[in-house]
């Protein structure tokens, strides 16, 4: 597998595999959001576009990143949303790097969003790929965060070596300044367990596939492989 890690601003061309990193917190926040039973989750372009999304489905939950705000349910912390049951719902999310991450490689063929709790799975599916290159987006730090580029590697390096251990990589991530920020409380919209549940690895079965469904970019989980390059991506 050729892989290549880029920041969001490197992104000069559409990939054909995208593999986007936001572990603190934004795909560790997705992941529990299926966990807790969520059919899918709509990527919003802006807060704006959140907020108008919920106003037209008010049965729709939007978070976002920092402290709670009118038109939104809840804030990007994975501590705080393992209370809810989302089971059925469609969560709409906003936040500083993921979802931009996402929306940045929306024409590729195939988009993964990733973080450590979903490491395996997503490194099983592109196991099941054929060859070919993938592009690990780093979003965090405009392609500096290392919690996300030790993910990225991880999942990298796991694609292809099954036995890979991650304890290095996670130990990176818990000494990252993401992490430091959410430990110290810098980070507004925060649980204090958030750190450690962004460092549970593999903690759920399934990887997660975003695509544009109409004009929506909209993330789901998947525990099937995924067709090779030049087949549909569902």
């Amino acid at each position: 597998m050729d892989a290549r890690f880029l920041g969001i601003t490197e992104l000069t061309e559409t990939p054909s595999v995208a593999v986007v990193i936001d572990v603190m917190r934004a795909f560790t926040v997705a992941a529990w959001v299926f966990g807790q039973g969520a059919e899918k989750i709509v990527l919003a372009e802006s807060l704006d576009e959140a907020v108008a999304l919920k106003a037209r489905h008010p049965d729709w939950v939007a978070l976002k990143d920092g402290p709670p705000a009118p038109g939104f349910d809840t804030v990007n912390s994975p501590g705080l949303l393992r209370s809810l049951d989302l089971t059925g719902r469609t969560v709409v999310q906003k936040t500083t790097a993921g979802t931009v991450g996402a929306l940045a490689v929306k024409r590729a063929p195939l988009v993964l969003c990733a973080a450590f709790v979903v490491a395996e799975a997503t490194a099983r599916l592109l196991r099941a790929r054929t060859g070919g290159g993938v592009t690990f987006v780093v979003t965090g730090e405009d392609g500096q965060a290392d919690e996300d580029l030790a993910c990225a590697e991880y999942i990298a390096r796991r694609t292809t070596e099954p036995r890979t251990d991650a304890a290095g990589f996670l130990r990176r991530a818990r000494a990252s300044r993401a992490a430091a920020e959410l430990t110290e409380g810098t980070r507004q919209g925060a649980h204090p367990d958030d750190v450690a549940l962004c460092l549970e690895l593999d903690r759920f079965p399934f990887a997660m596939v975003a695509a544009l469904e109409d004009s929506l970019m909209v993330l789901r989980p998947t525990g099937e492989p995924v067709p090779g390059p030049g087949e549909e991506s569902r």
